[in-house]
C-alpha cells in the first residue's frame, strides 16, 4: 500500500532536542450515508482533552470520531458517546514518549508500560483501549486488531487501512497534509 508521507523522512530521525511533533488530526463524520472530513487544530497532536474538546465539537446527525495520527508513529481513535469518549491507542510503549499516548493510557486505567531502551527495542508495540470503537459503522473489531497489529507500517498506513475498509480513503487523501 502506498503512503502519503515520504518514508526516508521518517527514517532519517531527529535532532534530539526537536520536540515537534507531526501528523495530523481529522475529524470524521458520517451524514446521510456520506463520510465527511475536517480537519483538527494541531494542538489534538499534544493534548487529550483538546482533541476530545475538538471532536466532541463536531456537528452532525450521524456518527462522529477522530483520527490523530501522531509522527506516523502511533494514532489515537477517540469517539464521544453517551458514556463518555471512548479510546483507541494503536501502540501502548508510544507512551514512554509522547504525552499523548501516555494520557491515553492514563485514560484507560492502564499503566505506561515499565520498560528499558534494550526492552523497548526488543517489544513489538500493542493496542490499547476499545478495538470495537468502530464496528457499529462496518468496521469489525476483528479487522482493527489486525489493522493495528500489523506493526510493518507507519500509522497512516493503518489510518489509510481504516478508511479504505470503512469507504472514506478518498475522502481521507484529500484531507491529508501536503495532498
Amino acid at each position: 500500500m502506498a503512503s502519503t508521507f515520504d518514508r526516508s523522512s521518517r527514517d532519517s530521525g531527529s535532532d534530539a532536542g526537536d520536540d515537534a511533533v507531526t501528523g495530523y488530526a481529522l475529524g470524521v463524520m458520517q451524514e446521510g450515508g456520506a463520510w465527511h472530513i475536517t480537519r483538527l487544530a494541531d494542538t489534538a497532536l499534544t493534548s487529550l482533552d483538546d482533541a476530545a474538546r475538538q471532536v466532541r465539537s463536531l456537528r452532525t446527525e450521524g456518527a462522529s470520531f477522530g483520527l490523530v495520527d501522531v509522527d506516523h508513529e502511533f494514532f489515537v481513535i477517540l469517539r464521544p458517546g453517551p458514556s463518555g469518549m471512548r479510546l483507541l491507542l494503536s501502540d501502548a510503549t508510544a507512551a514512554l514518549d509522547y504525552d499523548l499516548a501516555a494520557d491515553v493510557l492514563d485514560e484507560l486505567n492502564v499503566e505506561v508500560p515499565d520498560l528499558s531502551d534494550e526492552e523497548l527495542e526488543n517489544t513489538d508495540p500493542w493496542g490499547e483501549g476499545d478495538m470495537a470503537i468502530l464496528e457499529d459503522l462496518g468496521l469489525p473489531e476483528g479487522v482493527l486488531e489486525i489493522i493495528v497489529s500489523e506493526t510493518d507500517l507507519y500509522a497512516d498506513e493503518q489510518l489509510q487501512s481504516v478508511a479504505e475498509r470503512m469507504d472514506f480513503a478518498d475522502e481521507l487523501e484529500r484531507h491529508l497534509p501536503d495532498s
